[in-house]
């Protein structure tokens, strides 16, 4: 099956305009842009036949364009990542079996979570829509209440079915747990991995459907396929001791930098 990565990235961001050309230092000190360091976690993915950013902005053109990366410029009416991935495999001409979705704000998303998004969908012939869950550990989780504490939205969490079909995502924290947990513990929330997979069936049908209430409410675009009926999954990965962040707030520089230095990521 052949498989087709979309980055997409927008300058206008509510919480972070020009976000995608925000720099980040890496372990050895050198900075790289966001968008730079979402293609490199994209190409770093086996098994995918191509890899395109898709923008409205020229800026972010530009910028791609110089690392070498391969543009598709979409309209400035898309209203999400998911939508802005449906028009850019239109632009394409189609063609390919499973459309990743690879938002631009996780430059620390590791292949194999992207690996593995894509072997989940491939075997699971119910789902429409696949994408990646984590389990948090105590150090993750307290990071999550810290933000939500300090009035920030920081990442969404998942919950889902015993054969891993999503129930719900919120930027809230669920399940609510009492407990409390050290750094390396085990908890039960798991957290959301901005990447999705979809059939092409599905990705089509997404920019015609009505937003619904609860997406409008959590500002989560996969709720929208929930809304309409339609099956996400959720696919467990393994950290294999990588630390994982989006860049959500400008807040967010600092935290990533240094789970960078400390992973030794360039």
């Amino acid at each position: 099956m052949s498989v087709l990565i979309v980055i997409p990235a927008r300058y206008a961001s509510s919480r972070y305009p020009g976000k995608p050309l925000a720099e980040l230092r890496g372990a050895t000190g050198e900075a790289k842009s966001l968008i730079r360091r979402s293609w490199d976690a994209a190409i770093a993915v086996k098994g995918v036949d191509r890899v395109v950013v898709a923008t409205d902005d020229d800026r972010i053109r530009e910028a791609a364009e110089g690392f070498g990366a391969e543009v598709v410029m979409t309209s400035e009416k898309c209203a999400n990542g998911t939508e802005r991935c449906a028009e850019a495999f239109d632009a394409l001409g189609g063609g390919y079996d499973i459309v990743v979705n690879l938002q631009g704000d996780a430059p620390l998303t590791p292949a194999w979570f992207v690996e593995d998004l894509v072997d989940g969908l491939r075997k699971d012939t119910m789902a429409e829509v696949a994408t990646p869950v984590l389990r948090c550990d105590g150090r993750a989780l307290n990071g999550f209440l810290e933000d939500r504490r300090a009035g920030r939205v920081g990442g969404t969490t998942a919950v889902f079915t015993t054969d891993h079909h999503a129930l719900y995502f919120s930027k809230e924290v669920v399940p609510f747990t009492s407990e409390t947990y050290d750094d390396a513990d085990d908890t039960p929330v798991f957290h959301h991995v901005g990447v999705y997979a979809y059939r092409p069936s599905a990705l089509g049908a997404y920019p015609r459907w009505t937003s619904g209430p609860l997406e409008q409410l959590e500002g989560l675009e996969q709720l929208r396929f929930m809304e309409h009926g339609r099956q996400v999954l959720c696919v467990e990965v393994e950290a294999r001791g990588r630390q994982f962040w989006e860049l959500n707030n400008p807040e967010d520089v600092p935290r990533l930098e240094a789970m960078m230095a400390e992973m030794g990521v360039a």
